[in-house]
């Protein structure tokens, strides 16, 4: 097939599946340097990707509406790509393709899409089940003719917020990461649960990190964990920015969160992630390279829910429920805390 000579890219949310776009990036570049490559992404994921080599960024601003639709389409108007990588199913997503010329329409298999995807594409990619999120969004170049095979991010991390996390995190005490809080509230744990896990690393001599964004909910869920400690952790919610934040990341050893956006962007620079997963599926959404210090509670979820194992559930399917998350127990997180501290010879 010949090589595209320019692809556009959609996919402008949300940070974890913003990060599982960045080794398609990689693909592409290693195998077609010549072509040029427009990713148009969303305003804060933009933070995160904006500085990648060789990519040219189209801010979609969903909080404008219409008139954030109406940007992105006049900043593209003079251009027509040969494969539009419409990575995507919303509704807004969709309705924003629209405005985007392009040859080739790449979208979901019949199966994942939804939200009038299928009228805004003229490709599909394979259909399968069963792939991590990183690999389906990886599968988008398969109809161009290429195939991800190795996957690879190096998301640049300026100087600046190399030397803060130095700074702040400094000499070798590990460090495990704490960030509670998912933007889908029914993944999140119980803030004593946070507690008494960050208290039992506080007490094996490991340096505990609260993390966390500047939004309402965020600060109200750090304070609820913050009172319910009894060993008072560093409490950096609110006080990084998403490069700092990738700093950070690679400089602790451990990151205890949710199915959320630093979960990936802690596999990202290659940090354990002890992840909680109890409304997810760790296979389809968990840490890509590596969910062996995960707690997994999906099947027993669908056990209790939907009264079937979880093999039986539409791949992908969530089950978030009011508390799902408690099928996690405390004991299930130390287990796993001592299980990756002695991987990391830190027993």
């Amino acid at each position: 097939m010949t090589a595209p000579d320019s692809i556009c890219l959609l996919r402008t949310s949300a940070i974890g599946d913003v990060t599982h776009v960045v080794p398609l990036v990689r693909t592409l570049q290693q195998a077609w340097p010549q072509a040029s490559l427009t990713w148009i992404v969303g305003k804060l994921e933009r933070k995160l990707v904006g500085d990648l080599p060789g990519v040219e960024f189209v801010t979609f601003d969903k909080s404008t509406g219409w008139a954030g639709m109406r940007e992105v389409h006049k900043a593209l108007r003079a251009q027509r790509f040969d494969a539009l990588l419409q990575m995507q199913v919303a509704m807004r997503s969709n309705l924003l393709s629209l405005g985007i010329k392009a040859r080739q329409r790449i979208g979901y298999d019949a199966a994942r899409s939804k939200d009038l995807h299928g009228l805004v594409i003229n490709r599909r990619i394979p259909a399968r089940s069963g792939e991590h999120v990183l690999d389906a969004l990886g599968s988008f170049i398969e109809p161009l003719g290429l195939k991800q095979t190795q996957v690879r991010w190096d998301i640049p991390v300026p100087d600046e917020a190399l030397a803060w996390a130095a700074d702040t995190l400094s000499g070798d005490t590990p460090t495990l990461l704490v960030s509670p809080t998912s933007s889908h509230a029914l993944r999140n744990w119980r803030p004593e649960r946070y507690a008494a896990a960050m208290d039992h690393a506080a007490a094996r001599g490991w340096r505990v990190v609260l993390i966390g964004g500047p939004s309402p909910g965020e600060r109200a869920m750090a304070d609820a964990v913050l009172t319910a400690c009894k060993h008072a952790p560093l409490d950096l919610t609110g006080k990084d920015t998403l490069k700092r934040l990738m700093a950070m990341l690679g400089r602790a050893q451990l990151v205890l969160t949710p199915d959320s956006g630093p979960m990936h962007m802690a596999n990202a620079v290659g940090t354990k992630v002890l992840g909680l997963h109890a409304a997810s599926n760790p296979d389809r959404s968990g840490p890509y390279s590596d969910r062996r210090w995960c707690v997994n509670k999906y099947d027993e979820a669908a056990q209790k829910y939907f009264g079937k194992p979880a093999s039986e559930l539409a791949w992908g399917s969530k089950i978030e429920r009011p508390g799902v998350m408690d099928l996690i127990s405390v004991d299930d997180v130390i287990e796993r805390f001592e299980a990756a501290a002695l991987d990391l010879g830190l027993a």
